[in-house]
Order: C-alpha cells, then structure tokens, then sequence
C-alpha cells in the first residue's frame, strides 16, 4: 500500500471518529477563528466537517480522478469557505460550505479530467457534469430516441446548443489521445497521427505566390487609373474602392448631377479602366474589375 493510500485511509479514519457539533459549538468555533484567529478553533470546525467534504467528493468518483485527491480539493474548499464564513448571518457552516467544496472538487475535475480545458462557461460547466445523468434518465424512460433527439432534449434541459450537447457527448466517450501516437504500430511506417492533419491554410508558396499577384495587380490598377478624368477617378474610387461603397444616390448630391448620370459616368470609366488594363496586360482578357 502507497504513503498516499495510508495517509488517505488515516484522514478518513480521523474524519469518521471526529465528533459532531452542536449549532452553539459550531457558532463558538466560527467567532473564534474569524475574529480572534484561533487555530485550534479552525481545526476543530474543519476536522467535525470532513464527513461532508468525503461525501461531496464520492459523488464524483465516476470521473476516473483519485479519490484521496479529490478529498484533497474538497478540504481545499472547506478551509475556503472557512476563511469567508459569517457566523452572524445565523446559517449552519454545512450549508454554507457545501458549494465551496462541490466548486473546488469539479474545478479541479475540469483542470485534470482531460488536457484540453473544458467547461469554462458556467453553462459548459453544468453540462460537463449533468450529461451522464441526464442521458442515462432520458435514454431509459425513451428508449427509441434517436442521438440527435437525445442531445435535443438534454440541450433543452440545461440551455445550451444541441451541438455543444455532442461535442461534450463525443469528449466523455472516449480518451484524450497524442498527436504525436503512432497511427499503428505494427506497419513499421513511424507515421504519426499529426503527420495525417491536413490544413485548410495556404501553404507557404501560395501564400508568396498570392502576395506577388496582389502587388501586380495593384500596380495595375494605379497605372490604369490614371487615365480617368478627375470626377470620374472620384466616382470609382467612391463607389469601387472603398469599404462603403457609396450610393448612386449620395454620388449625385455630391457631384451636382442625377443618379443616373453618375451611372453613365461610372459605366464609361470602368470601360475605359478596362481597355487601359488589357493594354498592359494582353493575355489577362479574363481580368475583372
């Protein structure tokens, strides 16, 4: 048996023979050690509650975490809730305590449970520890529910997507495994899985090939441009080249004219754009502008 094993085993020996206290006991040792920064106070308040932190922690034995350090948390939590406990708003330590102890043990869950983080999100978070149960109870009283009905109703029950309900259903299934695991060990290759990712991202020579052309062709295009009269460059670039393209409408305000002059105006220069850029570059007869 580990050092870890016998000292587990002397904690909950110690926790279960600890005596229990009364409200004014409990009280007493709260004042104490709040106001007057009794250690002795502490230990005793925190040794008669380790029976409640034990039972918190079994709750989540089914997460595959040692037990010893999941009461390990869990006391974590209890000397928490003792540093902020009020004894003057006349509320057992118990009750107060509880949700400390249940938010340590299934923070550190969520911390050691996988290499990937999950559950940051308070609404991630119910559905980390609520999924097991809720479809083991829905999967039991209706059997002939399709996965996607399945994930819907467990969506609907704790207000999140449907999506989110199997991307957590697909992580709890299965382990965490290495990127850089052998694909098989027995075919001798030495590929590993990472070796089989394929990227949607440009490789490095489309990417170069892309910052050429884009500097070609806008080069181009400020060669070109210069064959426009002044209102006509202003409407191109207005309408054209800008983020917001502006309107026929608001053009014509501007300039003085109708909004289909503008039109007429806009429709010479891009022929115009377009001649001066085939000029220059014969074989781009697909060329759009």
């Amino acid at each position: 048996m580990s050092t870890s094993q016998v000292e587990r085993r002397q904690m909950v020996r110690a926790a279960m023979k600890a005596p229990y206290l009364t409200r004014e006991e409990e009280h007493d040792l709260a004042v104490k050690w709040r106001h007057q920064r009794d250690k002795r106070a502490l230990d005793r308040l925190t040794l008669a509650h380790m029976r409640l932190v034990i039972a918190v922690a079994s709750r989540f034995r089914n997460f595959g975490l040692p037990l010893g350090d999941l009461i390990q948390e869990g006391h974590v939590g209890l000397l928490e809730a003792a540093a902020r406990f009020e004894p003057e708003r006349e509320v057992r330590f118990s009750t107060y305590a509880t949700w400390w102890i249940r938010a340590q043990i299934q923070d550190y869950i969520l911390r050691n449970w996988s290499i990937v983080r999950g559950g940051t999100s308070s609404s991630q978070k119910s559905l980390f520890f609520n999924l097991r149960r809720l479809r083991a109870k829905l999967s039991g009283n209706q059997s002939s529910l399709t996965d996607s009905e399945l994930h819907q109703k467990i969506a609907d029950a704790i207000g999140v997507k449907a999506a989110d309900v199997a991307l957590m259903n697909a992580r709890l299934s299965g382990p965490d495994t290495s990127l850089n695991a052998p694909v098989a060990e027995t075919d001798g290759s030495g590929a590993d899985r990472q070796d089989f990712l394929v990227s949607e991202d440009p490789t490095p020579d489309e990417v170069v090939t892309q910052s050429i052309d884009d500097e070609r062709r806008a080069k181009w295009l400020r060669s070109a441009l210069r064959v426009l009269s002044e209102r006509e460059l202003r409407i191109v670039r207005e309408r054209r080249l800008s983020d917001d393209g502006a309107t026929l409408e608001a053009l014509g305000q501007k300039l003085g004219i109708s909004k289909e002059r503008v039109r007429q105006i806009e429709s010479r220069a891009m022929e115009k754009l377009k001649t001066a850029l085939l000029e220059k570059q014969p074989d781009r007869a697909a060329y759009s502008i």
